[in-house]
């Protein structure tokens, strides 16, 4: 990398910062400069009022932040490595992409502003950060019981152990990736945008599990303590692709303040639902208006019938099979102690590319 270039993906993190241009957190977030709390930091002057207090007094949050941008990133390209758009990290086509009101850019908002929210309660819970650490139970109600225990088997509950304080990522993610709007001003972008950020953090924060361990003489469970953590952030992800495929157009009110869906008999979407304007390209072929890169090349599944599939996938061009071999371990053995010795086998394997 050279330091022109970590220069530019630095100033565009500053950008971001001010966060209504998340363009920047996506050219930044592969830059391992983003880490460095300091360097982030140093530009403070282009952020504004809590923001800049925050980055100014408490760098280490902004570290974390960065940290969850990068988990938003990497799962939304699991989520959308079968599909004509990726998610694809080339810089100038990604930025057309959140130039516009579709659902992909929704979906990108909703899991940055997740991964925002999981990395930096995680952070608390590992103690890593000075700020917070683990939920406080001591005003909270018992929890309760499993639905497979009775009511009446004598177990105690109560609340112990490390909680995850997902209140506290979520208002460090609210309070870095929501626009900050002029007062008396809005727009439509705005709206949507900041709904699909409130998507993204209800998707942790509604989803705490509660984790009990046991305590008794014996093995007996006379006393269980009970604690909240978070989804695991592929479920996050998972969820948060169900709102993507039933997302909901909208459209401005005359207000200027409130969204309203297009159709009939459309209900109006709730908080966790994603939320649009403008249809999305086919994402077919390139084109650097739309941001797309096309799917010429992309390998596709020749038998499959969902999304994965070459008709599907090819945007019905047709495909090329082509032959691949390659270097893989194999034939490992474990040798006592404490050796894993494998070969090298050569691997053919047929792919098919979309034409």
């Amino acid at each position: 990398m050279t330091a022109r270039f970590s220069r530019i993906q630095l100033a565009l993190f500053f950008i971001l910062l001010c966060p209504v241009n998340i363009i920047g957190l996506w050219w930044a977030v592969g830059s391992p400069l983003v880490m460095d709390p300091n360097s982030i930091c140093r530009k403070a002057k282009r952020l504004a009022g809590k923001q800049a207090e925050l980055c100014q007094t408490q760098p280490e949050i902004v570290s974390e932040v960065a940290k969850g941008a990068r988990l938003g990133v990497r799962e939304c390209q699991y989520q959308f490595k079968y599909r004509r758009w990726n998610c694809t990290s080339h810089n100038k086509y990604f930025g057309k992409v959140l130039q516009q009101d579709i659902r992909e850019t929704a979906f990108v908002y909703a899991i940055t502003a997740a991964g925002v929210t999981h990395a930096v309660t995680q952070a608390c819970s590992m103690g890593e950060l000075l700020q917070c650490g683990c939920e406080a139970t001591r005003n909270k109600a018992p929890p309760r019981p499993p639905s497979s225990s009775s009511s009446g088997d004598g177990v105690k509950w109560e609340w112990g152990g490390c909680g995850d304080d997902v209140e506290f990522g979520y208002e460090m993610s609210k309070r870095f990736m929501d626009a900050k709007r002029r007062r008396g001003k809005s727009d439509i972008r705005t709206l949507i945008n900041l709904h699909n950020n409130e998507a993204g953090r209800l998707a942790v924060k509604l989803h705490m599990r509660t984790e009990c361990k046991c305590h008794g003489l014996s093995g007996s469970c006379t006393l269980r303590t009970c604690w909240k953590k978070m989804p695991h952030f592929r479920e996050v992800g998972d969820r948060l692709l169900e709102r993507f495929n039933g997302a909901s157009k909208v459209m401005g009110g005359n207000d200027g303040k409130t969204l309203i869906p297009v159709g009939l008999n459309i209900k109006p979407p709730d908080k966790q639902d994603l939320i649009y304007s403008d249809e999305s390209p086919d994402f077919c072929l390139a084109n650097r208006k739309t941001g797309s890169l096309g799917t010429r090349g992309r390998m596709c599944n020749s038998t499959a019938m969902d999304i994965s599939g070459c008709d599907l996938l090819c945007c019905e061009r047709g495909y090329r099979e082509e032959t691949v071999v390659f270097e893989e371990n194999c034939l490992c053995r474990f040798h006592w102690c404490c050796v894993v010795q494998c070969k090298k086998c050569m691997v053919r394997k047929e792919l098919s590319l979309c034409h």
